[in-house]
C-alpha cells in the first residue's frame, strides 16, 4: 500500500486488526441504541475481520472454502447492501453509505483519529443528512466501516446500496421490535397448567411475520425446527435440507457448526452455555466468550424456556483452529484441517 492510500480512508481502517474493532464495539456500545446494541455485535461475528483476510490472502478460495468446510455464501462482497438487514439501522443504509463514500473520496489524513470517533463522525454526518437520530445509526456506521475496509473502495462505491426491508418491517419503531422480542408467551393460569408442555416461539426473521415456529419448552433450538411441520419455502435458508426446518443444521450434536445464529432477543432464555459448546464455537471460530448467554448460539445446544429471536447467518464453516495454528506460526496447512476433521468425523 502506498503511502498516499495509508493517508487514506480506506489505509487508516487497513491499520486495525480485529482486536482493534471489538475494543472499539466495546467503547461504542453504551451509546449504541438498545436495538441494535446486540444486532451490531452478531453482524461483527457473522462477518470477522480475519476471516476476511484469510480470503483475500487464498490462493484459491474453492480449496480454502473445501479445507475449512465453509458452505453458504461467506462472500461478504456479494451482500454488501444485505447483510445487515437484521439491523434496525439498516433503514438508514443509504444515507450511511453515502457518509462513508462521500469521507473516502475525500482522501484526507485520518491518523490522528480514534476509530470510534471515525465511526460516531460518519453517524453524525448521516444524521445531519437526514439519516434520523445518532443512536440508531452508530451500529449501521460501524458495519459501513467494517464493510469498506473488507471489500475494498471500488466495490463498496459501486453496491446500490439499496434496502433490503419489506414494506411492514420499514414501518416499526425500535420501541416495537423491542417490545416483541421482549414478548413471552405461555404467561397467566392457562399456561401454569400447561407445565413443561409450555409452548414458546421462535422468531428467525423478524422482517418477516410468518418467520416463526413453536417450541415446547426445554427442547433444543433445531428440534423444535425440525418438528415445525410448516414449509416456509423462500424464507429458509438454502443450506436446509429436507426434514431441517428453518434452521439449518446436519449433525445435532455440537460437531458441524451449521446451526449457529446471533441471538437478537431473549437470550436469558436460553440455556447457559455449556463447556462443549464454548470448545465448539471457539474451533469453529465464531465466538470467544465469557458471557454465559452470548450472542452467539450454536442452536442444537441452547435449549429455550421462553419465546426467542435469532437471526441466521448466510454460511458456516470451521476456521477458528485454522487461525489458531495460523498465528502460531504452523500455517494452518490442509494437512492439519484434514487431521482435526479425523478426529471429529460429521455427518454430510
Amino acid at each position: 500500500m502506498s503511502n498516499s492510500e495509508q493517508s487514506s480512508l480506506t489505509g487508516f481502517l487497513f491499520g486495525h486488526d480485529q482486536q482493534a474493532w471489538l475494543a472499539t464495539l466495546e467503547t461504542l456500545s453504551p451509546s449504541i441504541h438498545e436495538v441494535d446494541r446486540d444486532a451490531t455485535r452478531i453482524w461483527f461475528a457473522f462477518w470477522p475481520l480475519w476471516l476476511a483476510d484469510v480470503l483475500q490472502e487464498a490462493d484459491s478460495i474453492e480449496k480454502l472454502a473445501g479445507m475449512l468446510d465453509l458452505k453458504g455464501d461467506f462472500r461478504l462482497g456479494d451482500q454488501i447492501d444485505s447483510s445487515h438487514a437484521f439491523l434496525y439501522g439498516h433503514r438508514f443504509w443509504p444515507q450511511i453509505k453515502a457518509a462513508v463514500v462521500k469521507r473516502d473520496a475525500r482522501g484526507a489524513k485520518e491518523e490522528n483519529l480514534e476509530l470510534a470517533a471515525l465511526v460516531e463522525q460518519i453517524a453524525a454526518d448521516a444524521a445531519g443528512s437526514g439519516g434520523g437520530n445518532a443512536s440508531l445509526l452508530l451500529g449501521i456506521s460501524a458495519v459501513a466501516l467494517m464493510t469498506l475496509r473488507q471489500v475494498g473502495s471500488g466495490a463498496f462505491a459501486s453496491s446500490p446500496g439499496a434496502v433490503h426491508l419489506s414494506a411492514s418491517a420499514a414501518r416499526r419503531t425500535p420501541s416495537q421490535i423491542i417490545a416483541a422480542r421482549s414478548k413471552n408467551d405461555g404467561a397467566g393460569l392457562a399456561a401454569l397448567f400447561k407445565g413443561i408442555r409450555r409452548e414458546y416461539t421462535i422468531t428467525f426473521d423478524e422482517s418477516v411475520r410468518s418467520a416463526k415456529f413453536k417450541l415446547i419448552g426445554g427442547l433444543e433450538i433445531t428440534t423444535a425446527s425440525m418438528i415445525d411441520p410448516r414449509d416456509h419455502g423462500e424464507y429458509i435458508d438454502s443450506r436446509c435440507r429436507p426434514g431441517d426446518g428453518p434452521i439449518p443444521t446436519e449433525c445435532r450434536s455440537g460437531a458441524c457448526g451449521t446451526c449457529w445464529v446471533g441471538v437478537l432477543g431473549g437470550s436469558e432464555r436460553l440455556s447457559d452455555v455449556a463447556p462443549l459448546e464454548a470448545r465448539r464455537m471457539k474451533r469453529f471460530g465464531y465466538i470467544e466468550s465469557d458471557d454465559p448467554r452470548p450472542v452467539i448460539r450454536l442452536a442444537c445446544k441452547a435449549k429455550a424456556s421462553g419465546n426467542v429471536t435469532v437471526v441466521v447467518p448466510p454460511w458456516s464453516g470451521v476456521f477458528g483452529n485454522y487461525l489458531q495454528d495460523k498465528d502460531a506460526g504452523v500455517g494452518g496447512s490442509a494437512a492439519a484441517a484434514d487431521e482435526e476433521h479425523a478426529r471429529d468425523p460429521r455427518r454430510h
